[in-house]
């Protein structure tokens, strides 16, 4: 792929401050071909320091052999029908996926102390095109947690679906999910000015939306008020869809395509709205 042309002048339909919106074939495959050359761009960076997706594995590696296997022997957590270690597996997919998601908008704020944000916006390129293509990249970045968690998952006993078209929806799912959290971290990087208080922003969005879904306990064990606020939470439909993909005999409370609907939406939603505040990044 090539790299934007910086020096290009502006197309009509990019106007700053306002999303663009491909209203011809033409332009709507050049909104796809320029997200794929950001989303290159981002996961090109891997090539030069993938440590940092191998230290990302360490987390669900030790949810997975020590917090699931200790509550597999007590059963302190009732699943149905599902052992806590397969119960447990889905949920800790999508938490390693929601971690890699929030933390990738950081390059954003190292981009534009360097210049590079200032660049990117005095291109012809799209604001949509440079938002999805960064949920893109964190979207390919979470694939290589899949193969982390299936292959514990996997050594532990974990009953999965090995099923060809079970194993396209996970991916599809996953890379939603990452869409999700990764737009909305690039929503807090585009209003936030230093990495210090992004970062602390990031831990505090990770662990309410970590333990107010159904990811390692279900929710009608949660107080009212919380069993509300998981199903207003993207990590809910996350899991309630990896749960019924990733299993032999998998459950789904809502249903896999009212999952699928409620990441589309919300993705389709945070987009328009990172793409409004993108240019705020510079400011």
């Amino acid at each position: 792929m090539t790299r934007p042309d910086f020096d290009a002048p502006r197309s009509g339909w990019d106007r700053p401050h306002l999303p663009q919106f491909a209203t011809s074939p033409q332009q709507l495959k050049g909104l796809v071909h320029k997200t794929l050359v950001v989303a290159e761009l981002e996961v090109r960076k891997l090539r030069h320091d993938p440590s940092d997706l191998l230290l990302r594995a360490v987390q669900p590696a030790l949810w997975l052999l020590i917090f699931g296997q200790v509550f597999t022997r007590v059963r302190a957590i009732p699943t149905g029908n599902l052992r806590y270690l397969d119960f447990l597996a889905p949920g800790i997919l999508a938490q390693s996926v929601l971690f890699v998601a929030i933390f990738s908008a950081m390059t954003i704020i190292w981009e534009r102390d360097l210049g590079i944000v200032h660049k990117f916006l005095a291109s012809p390129t799209p604001r949509i095109s440079l938002v999805l293509g960064k949920a893109l990249s964190a979207g390919v970045r979470s694939l290589v947690q899949v193969g982390i968690v299936y292959l514990i998952t996997w050594i532990l006993g974990v009953n999965l679906n090995f099923n060809p078209l079970a194993l396209l929806g996970v991916l599809i799912v996953v890379l939603l999910g990452a869409a999700c959290f990764s737009l909305f971290s690039l929503t807090v990087a585009c209003l936030v000015k230093t990495r210090e208080r992004f970062m602390g922003i990031g831990q505090l969005m990770t662990m309410p939306l970590f333990f107010a879904s159904n990811a390692i306990y279900p929710i009608a064990l949660m107080p009212v008020w919380l069993q509300l606020a998981s199903r207003l939470n993207p990590l809910t439909y996350q899991v309630d869809a990896l749960r019924n993909l990733m299993l032999i005999g998998g459950t789904t409370t809502y249903g896999l395509g009212l999952d699928i609907v409620i990441l589309l939406v919300t993705a389709t939603g945070l987009t328009l709205l990172c793409a409004r505040l993108y240019p705020r990044i510079v400011m």
